[in-house]
């Protein structure tokens, strides 16, 4: 599945601007998200942009999914934001109730830069990249 990358340079220009002690945890949630996009064939890869002065991944596969950004949290830490009306972190959170930090219904934040938590991470970035499917399933 093809991976389409923002050509501008404002990305990575966000992406420099972190510390020395945040940006390899960001740089590693990206290719996560990247990798994710590439094994759920219905995405068409995932699109890179700045929402918010934050990057944003969504899938290419038009009303498929719900934006995921990467950022810092108000407290500096690590943290992956997707859109608050959606249910992505309530039932997130009721599956790992304790293994992050929890910003209402809009961010997962990670409790060390060290930590990624990759596989577990893996089924929220999934679930956003295909939401409005996985909803519209649920529905009918």
């Amino acid at each position: 599945m093809p991976n389409i990358l923002d050509a501008s340079p404002d990305v990575q220009r966000v992406f420099d601007a972190y510390s020395d002690d945040v940006r390899p945890g960001l740089l590693a949630l990206r290719s996560l998200i990247f990798d994710i996009a590439g094994k759920i064939p219905t995405t068409g890869g995932v699109s890179e942009s700045l929402k918010w002065g934050q990057p944003s991944y969504l899938s290419v596969t038009p009303k498929l999914g719900t934006p995921v950004r990467l950022g810092l949290s108000k407290s500096g830490r690590i943290g992956l934001f997707v859109h608050c009306q959606t249910t992505l972190v309530d039932e997130f959170k009721s599956l790992f109730p304790d293994a992050f930090e929890y910003d209402g219904t809009r961010g997962v934040h990670l409790r060390s830069t060290q930590e990624i938590q990759a596989e577990k991470l893996s089924l929220l970035i999934s679930s956003a990249l295909t939401y409005h499917k996985r909803n519209s399933s649920l529905s009918q």
